[in-house]
């Protein structure tokens, strides 16, 4: 009989098994991976965005999928606290532009690492390659868990702690909500977040590769602004990426069945008019060039066919010769240059799952549920998705201390 019964070891199942076996618990950890922590060795291109070097108050507002419901969890084990425990294992960190916090080696492996090495130090019992698939219950009371096998595992406490859909490779399966759903919780809808989006034209392969920075892209809705980000989206051979369109397509996830679209601002630090008297002074530089070979000063080589293309502008037209409508035009195409979006590229490309067990039946100061006594949740699993920047890791790691100070 075990006083916690862990499913999942990823980085809420470990930390939550770590701290309870630190506080004398008999602890059992279940993976059904063939090693501990696999989905990490993945995150932040391999090098490991574990935590934001911001305010906790910055954090939950990074938090679009319930972030209030985090503030126990964040306040009781901190980002500064996570990587102080981390610099107790030996790994030091650093801190990126944004606040992105990166192991120092810029490797993955180091903090799962270190991880595995801080609990078999506390002596707990880890068993890889078991399948959990089912809860057992009595009346509302966890007792324990049982595998694909029909073996059962008897514990006094149960943390779920297994991830949502994204990066199904790494295990992720959803498996956590059927077993939270068959003892009575509510899932709330599950959405590819953090993810790439498909778009309709045909020109943006031709921009395959391309990187813009400082510019602001809108998600436009059945024509409403629903969200905006500044900062760096890439083209992809499929459509856009990039952080600021990796934090848009939470929303857009949740409007695939409407009209939707990117509005991107080029050159989101000017005004409108500070902008046309750039282009105005840019034409008079170049009045007796082409079009085509007057944009240099404005835009990538490779985004300028295309702009050309869109402003519906004669390639070959003197600079002089442009009339102030199509100036106009043009600055339209600068302040709002429109991509289609066709859809998302699914949980296979998701670095998060939005959705999830509803935080309302979860005590936010435990992490136990509301509904079965003894029954954690912990990560993933629950109702809660952030923007790129490492706040998710965070949110999987104080979500998991907090079962390990409260079983």
């Amino acid at each position: 009989m075990y006083d916690l019964i862990v499913v999942g070891g990823g980085p809420a199942g470990m930390m939550a098994a770590g701290v309870a076996a630190q506080r004398g618990k008999k602890v059992l950890l279940l993976e059904k991976n063939a090693q501990l922590g696999k989905k990490m060795l993945i995150t932040g291109k391999g090098r490991c965005n574990l935590t934001n070097d911001c305010e906790i108050e910055d954090f939950i507002k990074n938090f679009p999928g319930n972030g209030k419901f985090l503030y126990s969890a964040l306040y009781s084990f901190s980002n500064w606290q996570l990587m102080d425990f981390f610099s107790r294992l030996g790994v030091k960190t650093k801190v990126e532009r944004g606040g992105r916090v990166f192991p120092v080696s810029d490797s993955a492996k180091d903090i799962v690492e270190a991880l595995k090495s801080f609990i078999e130090k506390e002596g707990l019992e880890v068993r890889l390659k078991i399948s959990i698939e089912s809860l057992i219950t009595e009346g509302e009371i966890v007792k324990g868990v049982k595998d694909r096998d029909g073996n059962a595992y008897k514990g006094a406490k149960v943390l779920i702690a297994v991830g949502g859909k994204s990066y199904p490779t790494t295990g992720s399966s959803g498996d956590g909500y059927s077993m939270a759903k068959e003892v009575g919780h509510n899932i709330e809808a599950i959405k590819a977040a953090l993810v790439p989006l498909n778009t309709k034209e045909g020109w943006v392969k031709d921009l395959q590769g391309l990187q813009l920075k400082n510019v602001e892209a809108s998600l436009i809705v059945d024509g409403k602004k629903e969200t905006s980000q500044f900062g760096e989206m890439l083209f992809t051979h499929f459509g856009v990426s990039g952080p600021i369109i990796l934090s848009i397509s939470r929303e857009v996830s949740y409007n695939l069945d409407k009209n939707t679209y990117l509005s991107i601002n080029l050159k989101p630090a000017l005004s409108r008019e500070q902008l046309d008297n750039r282009l105005q002074r840019d034409f008079e530089k170049y009045s007796r060039k082409q079009f085509k070979n007057s944009l240099n000063d404005l835009f990538p080589n490779k985004l300028i066919p295309v702009i050309i293309k869109l402003s519906s502008i004669d390639s070959e037209k003197e600079v002089h010769q442009i009339t102030r409508e199509e100036r106009e035009e043009l600055l339209n195409l600068m302040t709002d240059f429109r991509i289609t979006i066709t859809g998302t590229r699914g949980f296979r490309e998701a670095i998060v799952t939005a959705g999830g067990v509803d935080v309302k039946e979860v005590n936010p100061s435990t992490m136990e549920s509301k509904l079965v006594e003894g029954l954690y949740f912990a990560g993933e699993v629950l109702d809660i998705d952030a923007y790129t920047g490492g706040y998710n890791l965070q949110g999987a790691f104080s979500t998991g201390y907090l079962v390990g100070i409260n079983v």
